[in-house]
């Protein structure tokens, strides 16, 4: 399978990168729509996304050149490279998390509003990037057979994909795209629900990509480890935690407080 998208000679356009890009200008565009609703203006999202995405990727990139850091040591330009892949997504969650945190303090916004709206395309965003992954033959499960594969009503291209040295693998990559699809349709039910409040969509997140991708991550043959430990594994039981433990501190009060569809916040201007 070639990853390589577009060759034009003095420069090539992976599809890894271009998908990941795809991701960012859907997400981006339905942040900036959700957030008018809440008089977030679009020159801040605009603003936040000019730093948060960098700041996002080198994140991830970093998480996974400091668990593969016996090779890049040896191999410090590689490092730059990320276009062949090689971009751990709690790591941009982290470094992505912090800055948020910071630069909603800086211009005085409801950051937990701003996380409930931004997670909601990061979902669907997660499920687009694993087909980058695809492409790249990489993130796969273990090793199976093609009756397997052929049970799973796959269609033919991702059965050949799965195909690599020799070998079938599961397509764990495939697995975790349809699980943050389902995560993606759910949540926005979930963001029209009455009662529900402001960080409780935040804490559905957490709670449903770390319960799929503990799962997914178990069946994955390239996790980054941390001793005898699958590192996404201890990750994802915080991530879990976190979201219940966030649950329930929203939950306290009244049903009519901090709801997120309340409508005079719109009015008032109150984010």
């Amino acid at each position: 399978m070639n990853p390589i998208m577009l060759d034009l000679g003095i420069i090539s356009i992976h599809w890894y990168s271009f998908l990941i890009f795809i991701a960012l200008i859907i997400g981006g565009w339905m942040v900036i729509r959700e957030a008018k609703k809440w008089n977030i203006s679009e020159d801040f999202i605009i603003n936040l996304a000019f730093y948060l995405i960098p700041i996002s990727l080198i994140g991830a990139r970093l998480y996974f050149v400091v668990f593969h850091w016996d090779y890049y040591s040896q191999n410090l330009l590689e490092i730059f490279e990320v276009w062949k892949g090689g971009l751990a997504i709690h790591g941009a969650l982290l470094f992505g998390l912090l800055f948020v945190l910071f630069y909603c303090k800086k211009h005085k916004i409801h950051t937990l509003r701003l996380l409930d709206i931004i997670v909601v395309s990061l979902l669907l965003g997660q499920a687009i990037g694993r087909w980058g992954n695809f492409i790249n033959q990489e993130a796969f499960g273990p090793a199976t057979t093609l009756s397997f594969l052929e049970s799973l009503h796959l269609p033919q291209f991702i059965i050949d994909g799965m195909y690599i040295g020799g070998t079938y693998y599961q397509p764990t990559f495939l697995y975790e795209s349809l699980w943050c699809i389902i995560g993606f349709i759910a949540i926005l039910f979930i963001r029209r629900m009455k009662y529900i409040k402001t960080g409780q969509i935040t804490a559905f997140y957490l709670v449903w990509y770390g319960i799929g991708r503990f799962f997914i991550e178990g069946l994955r043959t390239d996790s980054l480890m941390l001793g005898p430990l699958k590192m996404a594994q201890v990750v994802s039981i915080m991530m879990i935690l976190a979201g219940i433990i966030l649950f329930f501190i929203r939950n306290r009060g009244s049903r009519f407080q901090n709801r997120y569809n309340d409508k005079e916040n719109i009015e008032n201007g109150t984010l």
